[in-house]
């Protein structure tokens, strides 16, 4: 046991390595360390370039050394000691470095090695014979190294395990898989002897016994668990869902930073806001004030939101500034490995002015020289705002400089949110995922896989875990029942047949089954990817097979920042050559838009109250100022206890417009709820569009809304969900749930390496499994699931309750118009983007609009005056107060 106050001989070696440094220790670093030497588990927090992998690693060396103060630098092949799993292989190169160097310099003879997606085959098999004492991994390579023989082996000398980035694999089915692993790894001391025991020695044939010093019983030696978090609002819940709901309260620590990190955030503003598009998706007007940035500073990350995003901006670039060819870079999930990790070391050696990135980045990668970050268009989240504007000052002390660069007007308030929910530490939340039996299934196979479980015991472990506290047997049953048999409906079928049953062991014995398996391991699902290669050899990347499929031979499009000319598809390969083409598609990514976060969104409507009530505090809001005189000019202001509908007639139809400022999935679900209550009023076909801050209702009958405000019920939560069911097709929703979850669960297989399936024919093969389940078994688990991740991922039902609870409580101002407003042309621009045949661009059919409806008619009046002008309507507008 450490004391305070006494400096053991491990302390002692880090703080001389400190001092030789001329670091400083902080003071969250000594308290991680009294911590972890009294072997505490728990969650560290803190900050994004604070320390906080040495705050880890650096204690458990010192631990090491306490236990061998004589012999540590020459104490090697130990075995593993660490096993360290971050949520992206780009995080582990980075930290593997870093801890070898350290190791080095205290003359540790250790070895820091990784295994994942990544790592070659050779390496694989070097890691099966000689064990490194830090492995770094991911979720996916533990549950890869549970499905080998023997596994237990592996994990004998376990010390601790270090989830890193946790904040970012909570609440999604990474996270429910690393709450399965750890089980597995506490539970070591009873499985695994067992284990053991019924193996057999290859020399003599008998059954193997373990050795009375075997150190399997890890959790007799009171294998510790840290996670390393960034903040979230909900870290206490974050710990608790991390160790599982067995783990001893008194062995539980939370350690947090308290750390001033110094974070200089500044909005791009336009030098004419009224010339500025009231709805856009790129923002490159912009672009000049963006370079001039990157011009002041040593290096630049600009950030995008999605990967598209990211090729249009280095394209950009490269098109108006050639002079950064060479010095510029691009970084996204989709690009080959190498030219990422070419990327991550030209930014080591400070060979890269600027690099365009996404999502890809935002975690953990120490880059010194970056000295500015630029966020294109609203990230959507406070945590994510903040985690990446850590990646520039990335050093204790240093300041994080990011600047915001809006994508249309409305964006540049959410710039003073972002601003004042940092100021006030207003960060999101991460809900845990509950239930996710598609991960419990793949779990129990992996386990089946390697040495087998037995029921009643895997059953007591994954109880343990905070995703599964509420199993029933039952549930467990009916799970085992369908990877044995098939369930009640695929029991005719042999290929759904997986795990046998011998002596109550539950065990995979089929050799293609296990590497069938051993293959689809994983909750990461998307469309089927197709690797895009040269003619002449080496390979660029991946793009989802929905593009690729519309390209003929001859076509050109810009991936990896090249301009390419497609050549041909083979093998699940498309093959391109180089093309001098100025013009060519840009690829699509499924997935892209990110909807606005309830703490964001939140913040956003306290700001927009307070234009509302003539407090311009913050630049970005006096900026706004012409678009809010418009807003209130043509319809109004909404105030923090008002709910603004507008409508207007045009050659479209009858538009009724709503905005609740509650996120784009919020907006899908409440419009087609208000859709459906309005058709009990009067039978009509709607047209629906959306975006965060509002959505909009056409049709081409006048809609009967005085009525349907006369109803109490109207923005009623009573029968959500009744509702909900009946104006939503809510088979559709979950069928497009149940693809990822039949993929997960084992249910289909998605080819081998070079030889996938296509996506069609795995959306017609769940589409029919699905059909079969709800017809033949509708008390099926995966069924189930589905339909409750619909209403919690696709509709965020929770918020959706929310917000009508809170508009029911508002007045209702109900306004006709004759134009849309500030606030209506985006989401009618949203409209436009999803209509399917077209000869013009948006940017077309945009400037169309605004001549429609004169808009710089519109404009030139609001610039006569500076304060807000009588609405013009043909009729007055009508004002609702609540009860009716």
């Amino acid at each position: 046991m450490y004391i305070i106050g006494m400096i053991t001989k491990g302390q002692q070696v880090i703080r001389d390595w400190y001092r030789k440094k001329n670091w400083e220790q902080f003071a969250f670093q000594r308290e991680m360390e009294s911590a972890y030497l009294n072997g505490f588990s728990g969650l560290l927090n803190a900050p994004t370039g604070s320390g906080k992998t040495f705050a880890l690693f650096l204690p458990f060396l010192a631990d090491f050394i306490n236990k061998h103060p004589d012999t540590y630098t020459t104490q090697g092949n130990n075995g593993l000691l660490m096993l360290w799993i971050t949520p992206l292989r780009a995080l582990t190169n980075d930290i593997r470095k870093a801890m070898q160097e350290v190791c080095d310099e205290l003359g540790l003879p250790w070895r820091i090695m990784t295994r994942t997606g990544d790592t070659s085959a050779a390496e694989k098999q070097a890691l099966k014979k000689k064990l490194p004492e830090v492995l770094l991994t991911t979720p996916e390579s533990l549950h890869l190294m549970l499905a080998q023989k023997e596994y237990p082996k592996i994990f004998k000398g376990l010390q601790v395990v270090v989830i890193d980035e946790w904040h970012e694999l909570l609440g999604t089915k990474r996270g429910v898989q690393v709450e399965l692993g750890l089980s597995r790894l506490k539970a070591l001391s009873t499985v695994g002897s067992e284990q053991l025991a019924d193996s057999k020695d290859e020399s003599t044939g008998n059954k193997k016994q373990p050795a009375e010093d075997c150190p399997l019983p890890t959790e007799n030696r009171q294998l510790k668990i840290w996670g390393i978090s960034a903040t979230i609002g909900n870290l206490e819940q974050a710990a608790e869902v991390l160790l599982g709901n067995t783990f001893p309260p008194e062995r539980v620590k939370m350690v947090r930073a308290n750390l001033n990190k110094k974070l200089l955030i500044k909005s791009i503003i336009p030098e004419n806001i009224e010339n500025y598009s009231w709805a856009g998706h790129i923002g490159l007007k912009l672009l000049p004030q963006v370079m001039e940035l990157v011009a002041r500073s040593k290096t630049t990350l600009i950030f995008t939101n999605t990967r598209s995003q990211s090729e249009i901006w280095y394209h950009a670039i490269l098109d108006n500034y050639p002079e950064y060819a060479g010095i510029m870079a691009m970084h996204h999930g989709s690009l080959d490995n190498e030219l990422r990790n070419w990327v991550e070391q030209a930014l080591h050696a400070e060979a890269l002015k600027v690099v365009v990135c996404t999502s890809s980045l935002d975690l953990g990668v120490d880059f010194r020289p970056v000295d500015t970050v630029i966020q294109v268009g609203s990230p959507k989240g406070v945590a994510r705002f903040m985690q990446r504007a850590g990646r520039s000052g990335h050093a204790p002390g240093e300041v994080s400089k990011a600047y915001f660069v809006p994508t249309h007007s409305l964006e540049l308030l959410e710039g003073a949110a972002l601003k004042q929910a940092i100021k006030e530490g207003i960060f999101e939340s991460r809900d845990p995922m509950l239930l996710a039996m598609d991960v419990l299934i793949q779990y129990m196979v992996t386990l089946a896989v390697s040495d087998g479980f037995r029921a009643d015991e895997l059953f007591k472990e994954v109880k343990g875990t905070f995703a599964f506290a509420d199993l029933t047997w039952n549930e467990f049953n009916q799970l085992l029942d369908f990877i044995t048999t098939g369930g009640k409906t695929l029991a005719e079928y042999d290929e759904f047949l997986k795990v046998e049953v011998e002596n109550g062991l539950f065990k995979v014995n089929s050799r293609r089954v296990a590497m069938r398996h051993r293959l689809s391991i994983g909750t990461i699902t998307s469309e089927m990817s197709i690797r895009v290669k040269w003619l002449s050899g080496g390979s660029l990347g991946t793009l989802e097979e929905s593009f690729i499929s519309k390209l003929k031979p001859g076509n050109t499009f810009w991936f990896a920042g090249r301009s390419l000319e497609f050549i041909r598809i083979k093998e699940m390969s498309a093959y391109v050559k180089k093309s001098n083409a100025k013009k060519g598609l840009i690829p699509s990514w499924n997935g892209g838009r990110m909807p606005l976060s309830s703490q964001l969104a939140a913040v956003f409507r306290d700001k927009l109250d307070e234009v509302a009530h003539g407090i311009e505090q913050d630049e970005e809001v006096v900026a706004l100022k012409p678009l809010f005189a418009l807003q209130a000019q043509l319809s109004h202001l909404p105030q923090s206890h008002e709910f603004l509908i507008e409508s207007f007639k045009s050659r479209q139809g009858h538009h009724l417009l709503f905005y609740p400022f509650e996120g784009r999935l919020v907006h899908e679900g409440m419009a087609s709820l208000l859709a459906y209550r309005f058709s009990k009023i009067k039978t009509a076909t709607f047209s629906i569009a959306m975006n965060d801050y509002g959505f909009e209702l056409l049709t081409d009958e006048e809609i009967p809304i005085e009525q349907a405000l006369e109803d109490t019920s109207f923005f009623s939560i009573d029968h959500l969900l009744e509702d909900i069911q009946h104006s939503l097709n809510a088979n559709e929703m979950a069928r497009r749930r149940f693809r990822d979850i039949a993929h997960i669960g084992g249910l289909v297989f998605t080819g081998y390496p070079g030889q996938q399936i296509k996506n069609k024919h795995l959306q017609a093969s769940t589409s029919l499994l699905f059909d079969v389940f709800s017809e033949y078994e509708p008390d099926n688990l995966l069924v189930r699931q589905a339909y409750n991740e619909a209403l919690a991922f696709q509709l965020e039902e929770f918020r959706l309750r929310m917000a009508l609870q809170r508009i029911v409580k508002q007045n209702i101002i109900l306004k006709t118009i004759d134009r849309p407003t500030p606030f209506a042309f985006p989401i009618m621009v949203d409209s436009l983007g999803r209509e399917k045949l077209t000869t013009e661009t948006l940017e077309e059919r945009i400037a169309k609009m605004a001549r429609q409806y004169g808009a710089d008619e519109v404009w030139e009046e609001a610039e006569k005056s500076d304060r807000p002008k009588s609405p013009r309507a043909r009729k007055p507008g009508v004002t609702r107060k609540k009860g009716f």
